[in-house]
């Protein structure tokens, strides 16, 4: 199975993309353990639409069109089902047995996601009740696709 993050907006240089890194490159090997052939990040402009509501549209629309056909997709937002990391590693182990061709995990502009991306989803996930900047958000996805793996693998990471 392959991992897809693609998200609107661009992490720039600095902390953020550093953090985020950390644990992007710690989950390829780790990843590799559980059936996650590679990993990859998309990052999409944000619309340039006048209007929240064309530029979920259009944000959306650019989502999904890089997503494989027969993929399992997360979309992430604040009104979504909170999973423990256990749930969600579990949740990971499932579309790596179904051979599930391709994990996608969308993070929307600052508007949110457009309708089409909650209708196509199969997983809403929020990562807690608090609004986080998608910045982080990004870096928390990235630590909890870490974790997933560790704990699939038993590895000492983490630790309950």
């Amino acid at each position: 199975m392959h991992l897809l993050l693609a998200a609107v907006g661009k992490l720039k240089a600095g902390a953020d993309r550093e953090l985020f890194d950390r644990y992007w490159d710690r989950l390829q090997p780790a990843g590799r353990k559980i059936g996650i052939a590679g990993a990859k990040v998309v990052e999409l402009a944000e619309s340039r639409a006048t209007a929240p509501a064309e530029r979920k549209v259009d944000e959306a629309a650019r989502l999904l069109r890089g997503i494989r056909e027969g993929a399992c997709v997360v979309a992430l937002d604040e009104a979504g089902k909170s999973m423990t990391s256990e749930t969600f590693a579990a949740f990971i182990r499932k579309q790596c047995d179904a051979g599930v061709p391709e994990l996608a995990l969308l993070i929307g502009g600052p508007d949110g996601h457009g309708a089409s991306v909650r209708t196509r989803a199969d997983l809403v996930l929020n990562l807690g009740t608090m609004t986080l900047p998608h910045g982080l958000a990004r870096i928390v996805l990235a630590e909890q696709l870490y974790r997933a793996a560790t704990i699939l693998t038993g590895h000492p990471y983490h630790r309950v």
